[in-house]
């Protein structure tokens, strides 16, 4: 509930504290007093914009602060979300300065108007509720059925499934549109990888292959030369051997005549040698290279293939090619995946759209037991504010469509007058007529939906008498168990006040200000006669006030 408002530099209050109670809380005062100001300065507190319009003193800001006591309040969910510190008094605070700059404050700390406005309207459905703009809504009349049709409960868990369908949804919804995209290339990427998976590469077979290439290539030149080489090195008559061997024989027998020709002798027995050794290579090459056209083919057309498939995928390496086919593999494994998951969801889907078919008809039922007893109800209620002759319709319309409140839909049609044709009651409804069908539905859901602070600027307007009288009875019932800000100039509703605040005004050498006092019992008697008759009131009117408040005269 509503614990106190603080209004400073607003409109015409220059500065105002007003402190709310349980119970009934009527505003009373002059035309032109500024009553209705304090329901514009809570609707800076609920995120409305403001400018410097409203400024009392064009060079000091505005601040409106209220009170709020949320004890029996579930808010610490949002407060936790957007980490702010939760207390059981929470405090908003607007601040617009001179130059039209907007500040709000929640417990203190700064918060975006986006913000205070999604937290305020948490606190918009308590405290003004049944705002006439309401009672239009198709959201609104549905969630009045469901109150009293016992839903609550049901509703909610419905909700909590809808809301993980909806997620579900969204989620399939992307994959199959990634699928699709997907299934576009899958065909051209199952073709890459199966040519490389085919290819069988080996990580080192591309140098190997093209030395073994390169040899094969040059195999008539390896014979060619090993065996020219060979022939005169060591089987021609004139071998390079034959003829170092009739050198070193020379040398044999005139060595001992000098060092040098020793070691000149030494040095020619150690080239034969070396010459024996390459000799016997050469033979050996001779021998075992083979001319082989068929493995030079393979190898060539391998290396072929190898550098085709580099070409195509533009790099230099099998490394590479093979990094590539890995890759295609795992996008090949990748919509396989996505496949699985999408025929996953759509069977949670369906066991939760089952789910929710079930409980919206069960919704359903329990608001098409009660829409006729609720209109007779309302009826009834009307016909006690003087709108005897007046009709009103809960349709209820069914729906193939799942929707956060169920699988249907309702619309209130309205006639007040006697045989008149019930029309959609945003068509055929006038002000008047919407302010009491407000506050009679209002008395019928009070203590099935939570409605802390229910908030009524001037619902009286255009009603006396008895229909006064009545209207007052509702509204002081509706306070035993919420607390109620009433702005009013029916002195019948006025009478059931628990806390009676008058607004007045008194001017200054410059400036005409508002404000506010909480009025003792004798000042009730004299505002409430004054009311009834005017100022300064009867006797008559004092008497009838003392009445109406139900005090002995």
């Amino acid at each position: 509930m509503i614990i106190s408002l603080e209004i400073q530099n607003y409109a015409i209050i220059e500065k105002l504290h007003v402190a709310l109670d349980k119970g009934l809380n009527i505003i009373t005062g002059e035309t032109g007093a500024g009553k209705s100001i304090l329901l514009g300065a809570l609707g800076l507190i609920m995120g409305k914009r403001a400018d410097t319009k409203v400024l009392y003193h064009q060079d000091r800001k505005c601040i409106v602060e209220a009170s709020f006591n949320i004890k029996s309040y579930d808010l610490k969910g949002f407060f936790e979300a957007n980490n702010l510190d939760y207390e059981i008094e929470l405090i908003i605070r607007r601040e617009i300065s001179p130059v039209g700059k907007s500040r709000a404050f929640v417990n203190d700390t700064p918060v975006t108007l986006a913000i205070l406005q999604e937290l305020t309207k948490s606190l918009v459905d308590m405290h003004q509720q049944f705002d006439t703009l309401d009672i239009h809504s198709s959201k609104w009349q549905m969630e009045v059925l469901d109150s009293l049709a016992g839903n609550t409960k049901l509703l909610s868990a419905y909700q909590l499934e809808f809301k993980e369908y909806k997620v579900a949804e969204k989620r399939l919804k992307t994959l199959e549109k990634e699928a699709a995209n997907a299934l576009k290339e899958l065909d051209y990427i199952t073709f890459q990888f199966t040519e490389l998976d085919e290819a069988s590469l080996e990580f080192d077979e591309q140098e190997s292959k093209e030395q073994l290439l390169n040899r094969l290539a040059g195999t008539e030149d390896i014979q060619r030369v090993a065996n020219s080489a060979y022939f005169a090195i060591d089987e021609s008559e004139q071998s390079i051997i034959n003829q170092l061997q009739i050198i070193s024989q020379d040398l044999d027998n005139i060595k001992e005549l000098d060092p040098k020709l020793s070691e000149s002798y030494d040095r020619i027995l150690s080239s034969l040698e070396e010459l024996r050794d390459i000799a016997a290579v050469l033979q050996d090459v001779n021998e075992s290279v083979e001319h082989d056209p068929n493995l030079a083919q393979e190898t060539k057309e391998r290396l072929d293939m190898i550098y085709r498939l580099q070409k195509k995928h533009q790099v230099v390496s099998i490394e590479e090619l093979l990094t590539i086919q890995t890759d295609l593999h795992t996008r090949i494994n990748s919509q396989q995946k996505m496949d699985g998951e999408i025929n996953e969801i759509a069977s949670k889907m369906h066991k939760l759209e089952t789910n929710l078919k079930v409980t919206a008809k069960k919704l359903s039922t329990n608001r098409k037991k009660i829409a006729k007893s609720f209109a007779k109800d309302i009826e009834m209620l009307l016909a006690t504010l003087s709108m005897e002759h007046a009709k009103i319709d809960a349709r209820l319309t069914d729906s193939d469509q799942l929707t956060p409140n169920g699988m249907d839909k309702v619309d209130y049609y309205f006639s007040a007058n006697k045989g008149g044709t019930l029309g959609a009651l945003k068509n055929v409804a006038s002000g008047g007529e919407i302010s009491r069908l407000t506050l009679v539905i209002k008395s019928l859901v009070a203590s099935s939906m939570a409605l802390p602070t229910l908030i009524f600027d001037e619902i009286d307007t255009g009603v006396s008498g008895e229909v006064a009288n009545r209207m007052a009875e509702i509204i002081s019932k509706l306070a035993k168990k919420h607390q109620v800000m009433s702005i009013t100039h029916s002195p019948q509703i006025a009478a059931k006040a628990q806390h009676h605040y008058f607004v007045y005004k008194h001017e200054t050498e410059t400036r005409t200000i508002t404000n506010i006092k909480l009025l003792s019992a004798n000042d009730r008697i004299l505002e409430i006669a004054k009311m009834l008759s005017g100022n300064p009131p009867s006797d008559a009117a004092v008497a009838n006030a003392k009445e109406l408040i139900g005090k002995k005269i």
